[in-house]
């Protein structure tokens, strides 16, 4: 221990033992990043020659290790300067950020007093109003001794937690490395995909990994990366799914590895969105409003101590954190964001750290982490990550603001919508891709864009909703459009006399995504559909030398009977009589052996057609159907029906909540119904998608409709079988299946009887 070294940033530390009084979050639009890296360069050039900019500082206070860049010093005047661009009224800023920014640049200033062996230093707090373009000085004089003084209280203050923090990395690195597998045998295909993971991280390489489902693939690739974590040097592990079900299975897994080694002191945290943490929706988050939010500071490190100690004993999982909250009077989701830093696993969605401002991606640069990332049910990352860096903008929700807007932001909005409208008033088709971004609307929503700044700086809390989503639309816009290239493409649809609808729409993520697998360590996306894993590599932008493993699968030919039926066509417009031979077809299959199946279809209309007249036509057989946009407990009761002792046919759309990621081994599933390739919608979109990855990739009908349509239907298909015991049938229902391309995407160990 005695050489042991606890690296710290000025930041970090400063937040640890500097932060007082009231969580404050009422909204004001703070600059962007770009624009504070702007304010920042803009002040260093206003200074003289001989002006020092981004000044690397470091110093020691025991075991720990300060570090961090003072934004500048004038070696002429003798003064340190901390700039912090911001807008509107100074005063208005709550006066524990100032505090904040006083204890940051007094770290500083010890820092470099004792590098450049000063005997004093004038400090200067920089505040640069960015639409002013001005600068507010708060200066004060300190000698080194004064300065060195605060260094060690404020290094003092976090001793004892950073001790405490070597202590338990030492231990968690211990127990990790002699870490065994939980269980007292690997399934057949786990220990492959295990070994793929652990050489990946001693490698840093990043990983593809395509298993069959139902052999333990989250426990698979938990327990190599935590194992190899102690000789990586690895920091946090990040496990990421896109649905509940998913970020269950991760905690449940690591609560498995934890009984096993009870000496293993891992600290596990779940990240839950702030609309289901929040435990005061009709409030304002700061301390007039809400209680959780007074005095959140001050008892915040109570509650952190707390939430450490709960940690030791479980996992900080939402209802876990929920109950330490509770006790010192915190914000259960804010206190989250806060674990994040002590927490040795995370557990939470993809947006976290692919998304443009993921904050485990922010953290992780911030605090200069090593990472190891796992993305659960990774053939999913593809359309989230198109999501996540496409823009959208209704022209219905201007038409409503501009009847509500303050008077002063009228003309601006107009502006707007005079653009917007120039857009299509020549436009014939509903739909139309547009070769350029439209320079004149993004001058105006620019515009706006700053007058609703100005307007929110001088009137604080006349914020409306609507008035702030169509902020907030407009800011990810303009961002967007800055990053537009030819991963993304423009296209403005016509809504009727409801105007149009603008949307950048991301194409192929790969030049957003790169960096962010370049940040980690290792980054293993794994799931039971990744093929062709070019597909996947390409567009998402995965390093040159990505590892790819295909486990082969556990199962036998003989546990599932694959059944084409090529009779039958599903395309729309022959829907209609697909219906009478798929009723038939259940029928006979359920009366030939009668248990649990699961029926899938296309669209909601589509299911709903085959369930009546299946209904109908065979009273005596119980079903039951997928509803739009089911909640949490009415997808529970839709699977809580699937038993070992009942009996009965489930209608549900394929790509939807229960084509994947749900597990009804056994006899509570025992046969499924796909009735159709689940290919894409061929409509005006997605030929413009395909046209862009035609140009990018080639092969772009396959990128845009087969590949995503394939993969539900082995997602659904793999329902069926889910251990060695396992006995089913599946029925793939269309004469497309019977073509050689659609067959070579099904899973090699299918035995295809047709």
């Amino acid at each position: 221990m005695s050489e042991a070294r606890y690296v710290v940033a000025v930041r970090a530390l400063c937040d640890f033992t500097a932060k007082q009084g009231d969580l404050d979050l009422r909204f004001t639009p703070g600059p962007s990043a770009q624009e504070g890296i702007a304010g920042h360069i803009e002040v260093a050039t206003r200074r003289g020659a001989g002006y020092e900019a981004e000044v690397s500082l470091s110093g020691s206070f025991g075991p720990l290790l300060v570090r961090g860049r003072a934004d500048g010093y004038d070696p002429v005047l003798n003064r340190l300067e901390e700039i912090k661009t911001f807008r509107g009224d100074l005063g208005r800023m709550p006066d524990n950020h100032r505090h904040l920014h006083w204890a940051q640049i007094r770290i500083y200033g010890h820092l470099l007093c004792q590098s450049r062996n000063l005997s004093e230093l004038q400090l200067a707090l920089v505040y640069y109003d960015i639409g002013k373009q001005k600068e507010t000085l708060l200066t004060e004089y300190a000698t080194a001794g004064l300065l060195q003084q605060f260094f060690q209280q404020q290094c003092g203050r976090f001793l004892a937690w950073a001790e405490q923090e070597m202590a338990h990395r030492l231990t968690r690195d211990e127990q990790l490395a002699a870490l065994r597998f939980p269980h007292a045998d690997f399934r057949p295909g786990q220990r492959a995909l295990a070994e793929a993971v652990y050489k990946g991280a001693s490698s840093g390489r990043c990983l593809l990994a395509q298993a069959p489902t139902g052999i333990g693939k989250t426990i698979g690739t938990l327990f190599p990366l935590l194992k190899a974590s102690p000789a990586q040097r690895l920091d946090k592990l990040f496990f990421l799914s896109a649905k509940t079900s998913g970020r269950a299975l991760a905690l449940d897994a690591l609560t498995q590895i934890r009984r096993s080694e009870p000496a293993l002191p891992l600290r596990v945290l779940e990240l839950v969105a702030r609309d289901k943490a929040c435990e005061h929706p009709d409030k304002a988050c700061h301390g007039e409003s809400c209680p959780l939010a007074q005095g959140f500071y001050d008892r915040l490190p109570q509650a952190r101590a707390a939430a450490v100690d709960a940690a030791a004993r479980g996992a900080m999982d939402r209802e876990g954190l929920r109950a330490v909250a509770a006790a010192y009077r915190v914000c259960p989701y804010y206190l989250s964001q806060e674990m994040a830093h002590w927490a040795d696993v995370i557990v939470g969605d993809y947006n976290y750290y692919f998304d443009l401002g993921g904050m485990l991606h922010g953290m992780s640069a911030a605090n200069q982490w090593r990472v190891g990332v796992l993305v659960d049910e990774a053939h999913n990352m593809i359309e989230r990550a198109r999501k996540m860096y496409s823009a959208e903008m209704v022209q219905s929700q201007l038409k409503v603001l501009r009847q509500t807007a303050p008077t002063s932001l009228k003309r601006t909005l107009d502006r707007v919508n005079r653009q917007w409208n120039a857009l299509y008033k020549e436009q014939r088709e509903e739909y139309l891709r547009h070769a350029d971004l439209p320079d004149a609307f993004l001058g105006a929503l620019q515009q706006a864009v700053a007058d609703i700044t100005d307007y929110m700086v001088e009137h604080p809390a006349a914020m409306d909703s609507q008035l702030q989503g169509f902020y907030f639309d407009a800011l990810h816009f303009t961002r967007m459009a800055e990053l537009f290239d030819k991963h993304s493409l423009f296209d403005v649809t016509v809504q009727g006399g409801y105007g149009a609808t603008l949307c950048i729409r991301n194409i192929v993520p790969a030049p957003f995504l790169a960096p962010r697998f370049a940040a980690a360590h290792s980054t293993v996306l794994f799931s039971a559909t990744l093929s062709p894993w070019h597909f996947y590599s390409d567009t998402l932008g995965m390093p040159a030398d990505t590892a790819w493993v295909d486990v082969p699968s556990p199962f036998a030919a003989e546990q599932l009977s694959v059944r084409l039926v090529t009779g039958i066509s599903t395309r729309f417009q022959q829907r209609d009589n697909s219906l009478s031979p798929i009723v038939d077809l259940i029928a006979q299959q359920y009366r030939l052996q009668a248990g649990n199946y699961l029926a899938f279809f296309s669209s909601y209309d589509y299911l709903q057609k085959v369930a009546g007249l299946f209904a109908e036509r065979y009273p005596e057989i119980p079903l039951w159907q997928q509803a739009r946009r089911m909640d949490e407990h009415e997808r529970e009761a839709f699977l809580a029906r699937f038993t070992e002792s009942s009996q009965g046919v489930g209608f549900a759309v394929l790509g939807g909540a229960f084509a994947e990621g749900i597990d009804l081994p056994g006899a509570r599933l025992i046969g499924a119904f796909i009735a159709t390739l689940g290919l894409p919608q061929i409509n005006p979109v997605n030929e413009q998608i395909m046209r862009q990855m035609e140009q990018t990739f080639g092969n772009g009908y396959d990128c845009t409709y087969l590949f995503p349509g394939m993969q539900k239907v082995v997602q659904a298909a793999g329902r069926v079988i889910r251990t060695r015991e396992d006995r089913g049938v599946v029925y793939l229902i269309d004469d497309r299946f019977a073509r050689r391309e659609v067959r070579q995407l099904l899973p090699q160990w299918w035995r295809i009887d047709t």
